[in-house]
């Protein structure tokens, strides 16, 4: 068995701290540099790609909505699919920059907060933002959410994947995340994430809020890192996986 563990990083701006980047990245094998719209700005983002470069974790750019203010966690509605597709390549191009500048290079993307949400049901906006990565790059590595507009999108334009699940979220009967606006949608408890990751490791699949089995690959796992409990957490997944005989690696060495 083999996985890749994945977190959001270079978050913080200026003097305001998002999240551990030094703690995720001694846990991880993969890294989602912010691109400075919805966090992050160029000495962070650099940073976090020279940081992610001398530890062995595969870098990638995790572009959003333009919303500092609400961490691109709020909707914003009525944009283009030509608008998409320009934030998308405007925000990639920033990372694979500075990565380079770090000794670096960009190997995967994976889009944000309220875009990705989205997205993951809006076919017109999957499609933009899959256009634009192709564009920039059509070896780069779309990260995406099984049973989604994204993957769909990702598969129409021919680029590689990594199907995506999440260590501390709950699932719709639709595969698709719960909202967590509701009840029981976020996994608190270290154990019980750590339980819920190896159980989908090994049977390839979702297991949805009423116990339903979704069959999928399980190329990687997202470990928020601006959660309360973020390294804690990230450190019990990873110690189970080690103990469960788990190869963790960055998915960019199998896919593509």
């Amino acid at each position: 068995m083999r996985v890749d563990l994945n977190s959001d990083l270079g978050e913080s701006f200026g003097p305001w701290p998002m999240g551990d980047d030094e703690a995720m990245l001694s846990l991880v094998s993969s890294a989602n540099v912010a691109c400075g719209f919805h966090g992050g700005d160029p000495m962070v983002i650099l940073r976090a790609c020279r940081l992610a470069r001398e530890r062995g974790v595969a870098i990638g750019a995790h572009p959003g909505f333009l919303d500092l203010q609400g961490f691109g966690r709020r909707q914003i509605v009525g944009m283009s699919a030509a608008e998409i597709e320009s934030f998308i390549a405007y925000q990639v191009g920033a990372v694979q920059a500075l990565a380079t500048l770090a000794g670096g290079r960009v190997s995967h993307v994976k889009v944000h907060g309220a875009m990705s949400n989205m997205a993951c049901e809006d076919a017109v906006m999957a499609g933009a933002i899959a256009k634009a990565i192709k564009a920039v790059d059509p070896k780069l590595i779309f990260v995406v959410l099984p049973y989604s507009e994204l993957e769909k999108a990702g598969a129409a334009a021919g680029l590689p994947m990594a199907m995506e699940l999440f260590a501390d979220r709950a699932y719709e009967e639709s595969g698709l995340l719960m909202s967590r606006k509701k009840p029981g949608s976020v996994i608190h408890d270290a154990d019980a994430a750590a339980d819920n990751v190896l159980a989908m490791i090994r049977k390839q699949a979702i297991t949805t809020a009423s116990g339903r089995e979704l069959p999928t690959r399980v190329d990687t796992i997202c470990i928020h890192s601006d959660t309360p409990g973020a390294v804690a957490m990230a450190r019990q997944i990873r110690a189970r996986l080690d103990a469960a005989g788990v190869t963790i690696a960055p998915f960019a060495s199998w896919i593509g």
